[in-house]
């Protein structure tokens, strides 16, 4: 039994023998006081211990009685305990202890258990991590999907030059591969760099400063919510071309969609990978099937072109201006959406299995290969089987017709096309939400954007996204063509600033082999700055001034909320000079039958506020106890060391919470208390703000304490304002 016990088999608690109780009614005696044998009365035991561990050890326990000798003994229940004890004045939330007490609570932690899976522990966060096969699938079908409507806008801008005109795509396409091709070069680069995520606005802000660093963080975020919409709507497009019936209902189908990929990506990472990769080889396949059967008919002379020369187009096209320099590079930045997603793995290399950089740089240049194949592939068979672009059907439908023919063969093609351009929307909910947290942790965004939910996903950029994405879709009409300008702006901002980013931090470090990757960085710079210029000029007019518009709008927008956030820290920072100054009040003995006074406070670090609300419960006389609640193990210890030097008269208990609940593990502390100590009185403070939207930064969680200790515990709950002198600038 006792091997089985170091071996972590034995049973779960532990036997202690007590006192016999007096034979049961059944052998001619009365009753034994207290409760009936076969009652199992549950008590809760505290093991009082010295100093400011008193309240660390909590355990459930039930005084039971033996089946046959009636003997009562102790029964310890670790699994039904909803704080564990970790050490002294530490405790751990269990996932009893995180579950909500109150009744709508726990109905709706049950519907997202039933919707998204049982809550992860933030230690399980190295298990979310991606193998490189769905990996690929997550971060590369944004980049992969634009191989399905890339062509086909090159054709769509050519074609206001006439048939002629069409020619011209190929050498367009092959301009863009030997882009693309810098670009993975230089992202590489940036992996290698930046092994913990190296996405445009790190680099940028790193290297560049702060306002080429919100530029870019303002370009990624426009440009994940455009990938969405362009991608669901592209995929809607997919399905009405095979289904025309269905082209009324394109936007509810649209918006559908994207909650389905929000609630995925809810799911978890991992999850979201077993979920998405499947579809993603599917459309591999499917296109490369389609585009090796194709260059077969057109070698064996069945296809309307041949390998030398194009097709002629089925009917006539009206010139509607004339071929120019400015429309072939109007039609290049059209094209230039293949590159789309390309950075999408330098953003999320944390998410890779060890090792990360590696694994990141090999993935993204299989990428490349398949995309490069797929896209030119794409625009040399449609140059071949004299494809032009059509509003009630789109190019690769087209294609699948021509070299499948209109069997089930094709509807599976076309199936594999609609979901890989669905799942393009994917790779932004992988790195939308992972940017607003950076952003957040840099006081650019409200601090809720890093804020994991149960299954250790960014539920907030998650739920952002979803609703910033229907909203194009709806004002747009889900229409692809008039999405398109709103597009590749962002991408090329974030590629141009990123590569100017590495370009400069090359020089500023000189390491091994500098010089080779400050050229290959500054070659990107400059081809992906030419094309965001072209973009733009080009662009203009027909929608990109919206998307720059935007990327202004969310650049101040930031800047607002970080001198907020910099005008609040410098409200509540206190010196340790000041901390000194709050001397602990000599101690007053206490009448003869008076209770003590036992004030509970919950503290998120030490600030003003935190003091202003030691220094109340100090007036008004009693012990104090400070409680903390963290799912950061090394923050909370380092939050406990400077404690103890600046406050060791008030005790500070630390409550790692594991699966990031506030409210429940306070409450279990909170009734162990009670249940110890009778009298607690539970301090809130709380912020007074002088404006709505500031309110709207602090979310000041701690304040839902109050209706719950109140409810469900009776405890007696005092707020504190703390006002802040001055207003916000």
């Amino acid at each position: 039994m006792n091997d089985e016990r170091r071996k972590g088999h034995g049973p779960s608690f532990v036997r202690v023998r007590r006192e016999s109780r007096p034979p049961t009614p059944k052998e001619g005696l009365p009753p034994p006081p207290g409760p009936a044998p076969d009652v199992h009365t549950r008590i809760v035991i505290p093991r009082y211990a010295q100093g400011r561990a008193a309240y660390a050890d909590i355990e459930v326990r039930e005084v039971r009685y033996g089946a046959t000798s009636r003997t009562p003994y102790l029964r310890i229940v670790p699994s039904r305990q909803p704080l564990a004890k970790k050490g002294p004045g530490r405790l751990e939330a269990t996932l009893i202890g995180s579950r909500p007490r109150d009744i709508l609570g726990r109905y709706w932690a049950d519907i997202r258990r039933f919707l998204i899976g049982s809550p992860f522990a933030t230690s399980q966060a190295i298990h979310e991590r991606l193998s490189n096969l769905k990996a690929l699938a997550v971060f590369s079908s944004d980049a992969l999907s634009s191989s399905a409507y890339a062509t086909e806008e090159i054709l769509i801008v050519l074609a206001l030059a006439g048939a002629d005109a069409l020619h011209f795509s190929l050498p367009i396409a092959l301009a863009i591969v030997s882009l693309m091709a810098i670009v993975v070069a230089s992202y590489r680069q940036t992996i290698k760099a930046y092994p913990q995520g190296g996405g445009a606005y790190s680099v940028a802000r790193e290297n560049l400063g702060e306002w080429p660093g919100l530029v870019a963080a303002a370009a990624l975020l426009v440009d994940y919510t455009l990938t969405v919409a362009v991608s669901v709507a592209a995929g809607v497009a997919a399905i009405t071309s095979a289904a025309p019936g269905l082209l009324d209902w394109r936007v509810p189908i649209a918006v559908a969609i994207v909650l389905v990929f929000a609630w995925g990506n809810l799911r978890g990472i991992r999850e979201s990978g077993t979920i998405f990769s499947i579809p993603t080889y599917f459309f591999i396949t499917s296109m490369g099937v389609v585009i090796a059967l194709g260059m077969i008919k057109v070698a064996m002379g069945e296809a309307p072109g041949t390998l030398w020369r194009g097709a002629p187009v089925p009917e006539p096209i009206i010139p509607q201006t004339s071929l120019s320099l400015l429309l072939i590079l109007r039609a290049f930045s059209s094209g230039s959406a293949a590159l789309t997603g390309i950075e999408a793995m330098a953003n999320g290399v944390p998410s890779f299995k060890p090792p990360e950089s590696h694994n990141a740089r090999i993935t993204t240049l299989r990428m490349a290969v398949i995309l490069s194949s797929l896209f030119l592939g794409i625009t040399f068979l449609a140059n071949r089987y004299g494809l032009v672009p059509r509003e009630d059907e789109t190019l690769v439908s087209q294609l699948g017709r021509q070299v499948l023919g209109e069997n089930p063969l094709y509807f599976v093609y076309q199936a594999a096309t609609a979901l890989v351009l669905f799942l393009a929307a994917n790779t932004s909910f992988a790195d939308f939400p992972r940017v607003s947290a950076i952003l957040a942790a840099d006081k650019y965004l409200p601090r809720y954007f890093t804020f994991k939910g149960d299954r250790l996903a960014f539920t907030n950029g998650i739920v952002a996204l979803s609703i910033a994405a229907s909203a194009l879709l709806v004002i747009f009409d889900a229409n692809v063509t008039r999405l398109i300008p709103l597009y590749a702006v962002g991408v090329f901002v974030t590629f141009t600033l990123s590569q100017l980013g590495m370009v400069r931090r090359w020089w500023r470090l000189r390491g091994p082999g500098w010089r080779t990757s400050m050229l290959i960085n500054a070659v990107g710079a400059v081809a992906t700055g030419v094309v965001a210029v072209i973009i733009v000029l080009s662009k203009f007019v027909h929608g990109a001034w919206i998307s720059l518009l935007l990327m202004g709008w969310l650049i101040v927008i930031f800047h607002l909320i970080w001198r907020h956030y910099r005008w609040f820290e410098s409200q509540v920072h206190i010196t340790d000079e000041e901390v000194a100054e709050l001397a602990a009040p000599p101690s007053v003995p206490l009448a003869e039958g008076a209770s003590v006074r036992h004030f509970v406070i919950p503290v998120e670090g030490i600030n003003r506020i935190t003091l202003e609300t030691i220094r109340v419960a100090r007036e008004w006389g009693g012990t104090i106890t400070a409680l903390h609640v963290t799912d950061d193990r090394e923050e909370g210890e380092a939050l406990r060391a400077k404690w103890e030097h600046l406050l060791p008269d008030v005790p500070l208990i630390l409550i790692e919470s594991p699966y990031r609940a506030f409210v429940a593990p306070m409450l279990a502390c909170l009734e162990h208390m009670k249940r110890s100590d009778g009298e607690v009185i539970l301090l809130l403070p709380r912020l007074k703000v002088r404006h709505w939207w500031q309110a709207l930064l602090h979310n000041q969680t701690v304040l839902r304490l109050r209706p719950h200790a109140e409810k469900y515990l009776k405890i007696r709950v005092l707020e504190v304002p703390v006002p802040l002198n001055g207003a916000s600038h």
